[in-house]
Order: C-alpha cells, then sequence, then structure tokens
C-alpha cells in the first residue's frame, strides 16, 4: 500500500526542464555564448563565457556543474521510477521486485560505459594505448548504479551512514594515504592518490596524463552526488500535508544554501576540485543544484509556467541521445552551415560563430520535437 506520507510517483515536469537546460550549454549553449562574448564583447557575455570553462585545478566555474547537477537529477528521479513498481508491494513480494530491478540495473551500467567508449572514439579502433576507457557516462553508469544498490537495500538512516562514509572516507584516503615520490595529501594533479591510482591501474589511456577526471577513485564521492539527488527525490516524493509545493521549493532553496556554506567551508581543508570530485565540490555543486531545483520546481511546477521551458523539456527527456547524437555521431555544425549559411553570411563576420552555434541548437531542438512528438525516448 501506498503510505500516507508518500505521493504517487508523478513525473516532475520540472526535474525534465532542468536536466535539458543542464544538456543544453554542452550541446550548442556554450558556442552560442562564446560566439557572443567574441563578437560584442559586452561585459554580460564575456561573463557568461569566462563561467562556460572548465577551471584548471581547484576552484569552481558554472561549467564545473554541468555533471555532477545531470548526476544529481538522476538521483533525485530513482525514487520517483522505482516508487512505481515498489510502493504497492509489501514483504516478499517486494523483496522480489527488488530482485527483478538488479538485471535492468546492470544492463543499464554496461550499456552505459561501453557508449561512453564509443564517445571516446574506441570504435576508430586507436589501439589499446589510445583507447580511453573511462568516461563520462561510465561515471554516470557507475555512480547511479551503486546509488541505486544503496536505496534499493537500506533504510533511509543507513543510506545517510553510507553518504558520510563515501565523502569522509574519500577525504581521508586522498589526506592520509601515501603516495609514492610525494607523501600523503599533497592535492597536485601529480601527487594526489586518485591520480596515481589512475597511473597504475587505469587500462588504456588516461585523459590527462597525470590523471583522469573520470578515474576509479574520484567515481566514490560521485556516489555520493547521487546519493545527494535521490535524498532529494525522496523530499519531493513527500506526501505529508505539511509540505505543500511552495513550502518544498522554499526548503529546497534553503538547503541550498546551507550546502554552499559547508562545501565552502569544507573547501578550507580540501578544496573543491572537480578533476578529482573532492567531496567539498559534491557538497558545493548539491548547494548549486538545490537553488536550481527550488527555482524550476517554484516556477514550472508551482506556479504552473511552462511554455518557456517545453523546448528544455524536449532536451531532457532524450538527453543521452543528444549527448552522443553532439559528441560524434551527428556533425551538427556542418548541418547548420549547410542550412543556414546563406542567412548568416548577410551578418557581419564577427557574428558568424554565435549564428553558427544558433543554427546547431535550432536543428537540435527541431530533431528533439519530433522525437518528442513521436514519443521516442532513448531510455537506459
Amino acid at each position: 500500500m501506498l503510505s500516507d506520507k508518500t505521493l504517487p510517483s508523478k513525473r516532475l515536469t520540472s526535474l525534465d526542464a532542468l536536466r535539458g537546460f543542464d544538456m543544453f550549454w554542452i550541446v550548442s549553449g556554450e558556442g552560442i555564448f562564446h560566439g557572443l562574448a567574441n563578437a560584442t564583447h559586452l561585459p554580460f557575455f564575456e561573463g557568461v563565457s569566462r563561467q562556460l570553462h572548465h577551471t584548471t585545478w581547484n576552484g569552481f566555474t558554472m561549467y564545473d556543474l554541468i555533471f555532477p547537477l545531470f548526476i544529481f537529477i538522476a538521483g533525485i528521479a530513482m525514487p520517483f521510477s522505482f516508487g512505481k513498481k515498489l510502493d504497492h508491494l509489501e514483504g516478499l513480494a517486494r523483496k522480489k521486485q527488488k530482485q527483478k530491478l538488479y538485471r535492468p540495473l546492470i544492463i543499464r551500467c554496461v550499456a552505459l560505459i561501453l557508449l561512453g567508449m564509443v564517445v571516446n572514439g574506441a570504435l576508430a579502433l586507436p589501439g589499446y594505448a589510445e583507447t580511453r576507457f573511462a568516461s563520462v557516462l561510465g561515471r554516470i553508469s557507475l555512480s547511479l548504479f551503486f546509488a541505486a544498490i544503496i536505496y534499493l537495500n537500506c533504510s533511509f538512516r543507513k543510506q545517510l551512514i553510507w553518504l558520510f562514509v563515501l565523502l569522509l572516507g574519500y577525504w581521508a584516503l586522498m589526506s592520509w594515504v601515501p603516495v609514492p615520490g610525494f607523501g600523503a595529501g599533497v592535492l597536485t594533479p601529480e601527487g594526489n592518490l586518485s591520480g596515481y591510482l589512475d597511473r597504475q591501474f587505469l587500462p588504456g589511456l588516461v585523459l590527462r596524463g597525470d590523471y583522469d577526471p573520470e578515474g576509479y577513485l574520484s567515481t566514490i564521492p560521485a556516489i555520493g552526488t547521487a546519493l545527494l539527488g535521490v535524498f532529494t527525490g525522496r523530499f519531493l516524493r513527500n506526501g505529508n500535508p505539511a509540505f505543500t509545493p511552495v513550502k518544498k521549493a522554499i526548503l529546497l532553496l534553503g538547503a541550498g544554501v546551507i550546502c554552499l556554506l559547508l562545501g565552502l567551508l569544507w573547501n578550507i581543508w580540501f578544496p573543491i576540485n572537480k578533476n578529482i570530485w573532492t567531496s567539498s565540490f559534491v557538497v558545493f555543486c548539491a548547494g548549486c543544484s538545490l537553488l536550481l531545483l527550488g527555482v524550476f520546481y517554484l516556477i514550472i511546477d508551482v506556479l504552473k509556467w511552462q511554455l518557456w521551458c517545453r523546448p528544455f523539456i524536449w532536451l531532457g527527456m532524450n538527453s543521452i541521445l543528444i549527448y552522443m547524437a553532439s559528441h560524434g555521431i551527428i556533425n551538427f555544425k556542418y548541418t547548420s552551415e549547410a542550412i543556414f549559411g546563406g542567412l548568416m553570411h548577410l551578418a557581419p563576420e564577427r557574428f558568424h560563430e554565435a549564428l553558427l552555434w544558433t543554427g546547431v541548437a535550432i536543428i537540435q531542438f527541431g530533431f528533439l520535437y519530433f522525437l518528442y512528438k513521436k514519443r521516442i525516448f532513448l531510455k537506459l
């Protein structure tokens, strides 16, 4: 039976829109804003453009948020998707249904790892030494797989314990385990423990030479990113009448501020760093993610202002497909030049980059709208 404190697993429109907003920046949005910054040199566009680059090492830009936000959103969806299958079951029937979920979880995990290698260019057969096995999709798959196993088999209290063990344990490992030739707690590209393990044990190509940003050890705190999303999903599904939609939005925003402050405090001892996915980075990004979710949830699901976000919904509901298509499968820039090139060249040359990427966005959104209307979704 459904608990009186649990809502049915209704799909959150704000979640799809936020996922699409997140993906927009890496499939076409960054190109548009870099182009506008180069063309206009206006402070606003130049400021946005500066934020659309990863930090070299320690520190944070909004571009660093795109990856953890995606994992966080996928974690939020977990209680909703599993709730459809488990809420009405009890005892042995519930246990058997959980066991049935393991097979698709394993298949999805393996499929995303393989697709990540395809995105990395594995089908070009570059040879073992030049094949990168680690990937963005691989990290998504592993972090969500282990978060799902924890969610399905542990009480909320034990899930919290797992979160603390993952984040504090990673901090301890990175701070106290010595790296040959460097010692313990040396958080430089060449001296950190995660990078050392990548160089020793990661098969094939280590992307940055000294470390891989999607390496083995730094996947541990990424599971924490997914679990923080799971906790947020549990909260949003809570049907207690004391938590009205408006109050939920306010609490999301408040929790976001708290996580930001905690992340900044932890940064004093364990720097915010996307490259090795530090625990402070996990907490700080959770704060940013909660703030964005709170705003999207309030505007889209509470106030029902939804017309503006429909393109993001189309993108968010086929996010893996458009990610793969944009990273080597479809040359959207060539297509944009072929379709819009004549119009583009009527404008001053300095605007061509921005217009080219605007054409890319139009093509992508048109493609995604077609898939949305046909109810075609790549689900893994």
